[in-house]
């Protein structure tokens, strides 16, 4: 299976276990509790199948400044959390580091 998809089916899974961690409201909600570990444990292991063919520093670049951008969105867009300039250019710089990484031939 393709390297690249493998990583970021491992981004979904990961921005689905921080979000159930909103939902699970402390571990007060059964579903989104259980959800977390389940999604954090598919993660992991399509992270860890995507190390097999992609270098750590890449795919740890990606997998965490992707999972960031992606949740910091659900946070405005869900979860109607304050989306400040300092935020959109904090992101922004996270999206130019991971580009940065790639763009060193860390790619695989």
């Amino acid at each position: 299976m393709n390297s690249w998809f493998l990583l970021f089916a491992a981004i979904a899974f990961e921005v689905m276990g921080t979000t159930s961690m909103k939902l699970s409201r402390g571990f007060t909600r059964l579903i989104p509790s259980i959800s977390i570990f389940v999604c954090y444990g598919i993660s992991f292991a399509f992270t860890t199948f995507a190390l097999k063919r992609l270098d750590i520093s890449t795919v740890y670049a990606v997998w965490s400044g992707v999972g960031t951008a992606l949740v910091a969105l659900i946070g405005w867009l869900w979860f109607k959390e304050p989306f400040t300039a300092l935020k959109i250019a904090s992101l922004g710089l996270i999206v130019l580091g991971v580009i940065g990484l790639n763009l060193s031939g860390g790619a695989g």
